[in-house]
């Protein structure tokens, strides 16, 4: 598997053990080159809480946490600038922290950002409710309460008021798929690794909340440096993978025009590579759901656009929906994806595949599944059928290009995305910002490694700029371009191009 920066199959899960690291070729990975050594026994001062939640996020591939220091935080902070392998960077408030730790996950596969409590908490809450909903591994660490506030009936800054110190955590439970408050150091080596193994396995947010007077502490549980995470491997089922791969071709097979559509948990279950090879093994014509644009090649010769129904790439919609066979890869079905549930799809004729589970048709269903194996499999055993790739060559028109503007003349949206169209290289990613630029990007042809990144789920305006920020910190090899346009659908087009380029 290709571990390059930046790559949808996120950072290396190691061999056959799945050893969880930070990317091979990440700089300064400390599992980059050299073999694991003996842990080597800390000094008392170094035993902390803060160095080894330092160390267990470099470990993992973290290295760069966006912060927005407060007096609740501020210990933690030390001791995270204190850890050669990090890199704090300072955001002028925690929403855009926030925002840039989701664009540092997508480009890394894990993120993270520190807050202070309450008011930093609830502020930071929007982007991680974003983060969720794009299923990233966004680590949300806020400095909590001093441990011996607890109990005590007492009213603090930075809250509404209220001797309430679990608001926070309420709040966090609704958009993170584990929470974790730490108020004593007995357990809170084992509540740090559950959190970050937990945002790992589920490929969603954490929330990490330590008490302010902990960090600093050593303690004996902290004694040695950090062994390396060891997540047991999520296996399929191998008689449901049988008996899933024995459907589909059945299924497949006596189809005459099969297609196949990507959707955006390709990523979630690193499926990316697993799909392009059952592509080429199938000769199948495939698209992409406008959620999982940039996940797989658009440079590959049977990519046929973007299905999106009525208003699909030009004539995709024609092949995928006049189909007798579709296999949809990681879909994402809601009102925006299906333009109000207009598709002119048939359950019967669709296979549907999810990270852990296949659907044939109407059924058979099979559970414990993973599509990054099912792919594989599929790939070694389907027949090779070009029909509709040959039917979209056969009706497909080129694209004609905009008139040239005239001196003087106001800027056209058209002529706008020609020059944007210029300017997206292979060493380039695009993240476009919620409303007018999510429809305009999608007509973008991206090059051969291009990135691309969008919020359609949840749709959050203003995400793109943090996003931007946090995409050009892990993917430091290639230039960031934002489009930031008008989200409100106006006519009236208005579109800012940041372009960041990151040299590590």
């Amino acid at each position: 598997m290709d571990t390059h920066i930046g790559s949808l199959d996120g950072p290396a899960l190691a061999a056959a053990n799945v050893t969880v690291g930070c990317p091979a070729s990440a700089p300064g990975c400390p599992m980059a080159s050299t073999p694991a050594q003996p842990a080597a026994a800390l000094t008392a001062g170094e035993a902390s809480l803060g160095r080894h939640l330092a160390r267990r996020l470099v470990q993992v591939g973290v290295g760069d946490v966006f912060a927005v220091p407060g007096d609740f935080n501020l210990t933690l902070l030390d001791h995270l600038i204190a850890e050669p392998g990090l890199r704090l960077v300072g955001c002028c408030n925690e929403l855009n922290a926030g925002y840039a730790a989701d664009g540092y996950a997508r480009a890394r596969g894990v993120g993270a950002c520190a807050v202070t409590f309450t008011v930093g908490g609830l502020s930071v809450l929007n982007a991680i409710a974003g983060a969720y909903s794009e299923n990233l591994p966004v680590i949300c660490i806020a400095g909590g309460p001093n441990s011996n506030d607890y109990g005590t009936n007492r009213i603090l800054h930075h809250t509404i008021g209220l001797p309430d110190f679990s608001q926070e955590l309420r709040c966090f439970q609704t958009v993170t798929c584990h929470q974790a408050v730490v108020t004593n150091l007995d357990d809170a080596h084992e509540q740090i690794d559950t959190a970050i193994a937990t945002a790992l396995r589920e490929s969603k947010p954490v929330y990490l909340s330590i008490s302010c007077n902990l960090p600093g502490l050593p303690h004996p549980t902290f004694s040695r440096d950090p062994v390396p995470f060891f997540l047991p491997p999520r296996m399929s089922n191998k008689m449901g993978l049988e008996a899933a791969i024995e459907a589909t071709v059945e299924f497949l097979n006596k189809a005459v025009k099969p297609v196949l559509v990507g959707g955006p948990k390709l990523r979630v279950a690193k499926a990316g590579k697993a799909f392009v090879d059952l592509v080429d093994a199938s000769g199948y014509a495939y698209a992409v759901m406008p959620s999982a644009k940039g996940l797989v090649p658009e440079t590959h010769p049977h990519f046929i656009g973007t299905y999106w129904g009525a208003v699909s790439t030009a004539f995709c919609a024609e092949i995928v929906e006049s189909a007798d066979a579709y296999l949809f890869a990681g879909p994402i079905f809601n009102d925006y994806s299906s333009v109000g549930y207009s598709f002119l799809l048939k359950k019967d004729k669709a296979i549907i595949i999810q990270p852990e589970r296949v659907i044939v048709g109407n059924g058979p269903a099979f559970g414990y599944v993973m599509m990054k194996d099912f792919l594989s499999e599929l790939a070694k055993r389907v027949k090779k059928n070009t029909t509709a790739y040959e039917n979209y060559k056969r009706i497909f028109v080129p694209e004609g290009q905009p008139l040239e503007s005239e001196p003087n003349e106001p800027l056209r949206v058209n002529v706008l995305f020609k020059h944007i169209q210029k300017m997206i290289t292979g060493d380039s990613a695009v993240i476009a910002e919620t409303g007018d630029s999510w429809f305009n990007c999608q007509k973008l042809k991206l090059p051969e490694g291009c990135g691309y990144e969008f919020q359609m789920q949840y749709g959050s305006i203003g995400w793109s700029v943090g996003a931007l920020l946090g995409y050009a910190q892990g993917a430091n090899t290639k230039r960031v371009i934002a489009c930031i346009g008008d989200g409100s659908f106006q006519v009236n087009f208005h579109c800012l191009i940041i372009s960041l380029s990151f040299i590590a």
